[in-house]
């Protein structure tokens, strides 16, 4: 996962390497802000292993989705280790637990965590300070039921309409859960089928949107990034080549997060070729 702080720096959960890199776009070296420097692995405060999502606050306090620990860490500003902020440490589908958890969102007035609790097929609020979360999503069992949900990997909260739209890996779908409801409406893709036409996905890992509503996917098991204009389930490829893994520059390979910059400009973190792509406003 990758994200922006407050002066655009750019932040990259850099999983193989279990750290946080944070990157000033142009530059050829980036920093470690979380994890250890030198790519070792731990469950030590000092540690991360495998993270695979990041946020970074207005403060530029870093919350890590440490896969591989089940757990959620913040790191502050300028910090040597990390606080657990959500889980224990130890997998589980208790409300205090979590099971591989991937994405994270923040909500509206930044009090209320979302997680893509993704081995539990759920989706976890947690409000500031508390021991314990809430299921906001899923939480019936791994599946394609408008109740449940399938490995999701990327939640983002939409304000304006009050909910979470959902990379629903598993069942190859994109999915929007508003909040306080029951289940989801479908979004993009096809649940319980991959494909590669235009209106279907194969293992979406992550998702963004704009400010018209228009929803850009990580289209991962198909080597691409799909647009969907608002409302529409017909995507358009505007990164990649439709089932063709490269490392040239129009190519990607399992690429996994999304990110667009005030002029909407896109940046992939292309996953299988360790590298961040940007592509220039579609």
């Amino acid at each position: 996962m990758i994200a922006f702080n407050s002066s655009s720096s750019l932040y990259i959960a850099d999983q193989g390497d279990h750290r946080v890199q944070a990157w000033n776009v142009g530059d050829s070296l980036g920093t470690t802000v979380a994890g250890q420097p030198n790519g070792v692995s731990g469950s030590t405060s000092i540690s991360l292993n495998q993270p695979s999502g990041v946020y970074v606050d207005s403060s530029n306090n870093v919350y890590v989705a440490d896969t591989n620990n089940h757990r959620i860490q913040l790191w502050t500003y300028g910090a040597l280790s990390g606080t657990t902020v959500a889980g224990t440490g130890s997998s589980g589908s208790a409300l205090n637990q979590l099971n591989s958890p991937q994405g994270l969102s923040f909500g509206s007035n930044s009090t209320i965590l979302y997680i893509a609790d993704t081995s539990n097929h759920r989706i976890m609020s947690y409000a500031s300070g508390a021991y314990n979360g809430t299921v906001v999503a899923g939480g019936n069992g791994q599946g394609t039921l408008t109740n449940q949900l399938s490995n999701p990997c990327a939640v983002y909260f939409d304000s304006s309409s009050n909910s979470l739209l959902i990379a629903n890996s598993g069942a190859h779908t994109i999915v929007r859960w508003v909040i306080g409801s029951s289940g989801w409406t479908l979004v993009a893709g096809v649940a319980g089928n991959y494909g590669s036409t235009t209106w279907m996905l194969s293992y979406p890992q992550g998702l963004t949107l704009d400010s018209t509503g228009n929803i850009y996917v990580a289209d991962s098991g198909n080597h691409r990034v799909q647009f969907f204009l608002s409302g529409q389930k017909n995507g358009t490829t505007i990164a990649g080549v439709t089932s063709a893994s490269g490392s040239l520059s129009n190519l990607l390979s399992n690429p996994h997060s999304l990110l667009l910059d005030q002029q909407l400009n896109l940046y992939v973190s292309d996953s299988s070729n360790h590298r961040i792509q940007m592509f220039v406003r579609y």
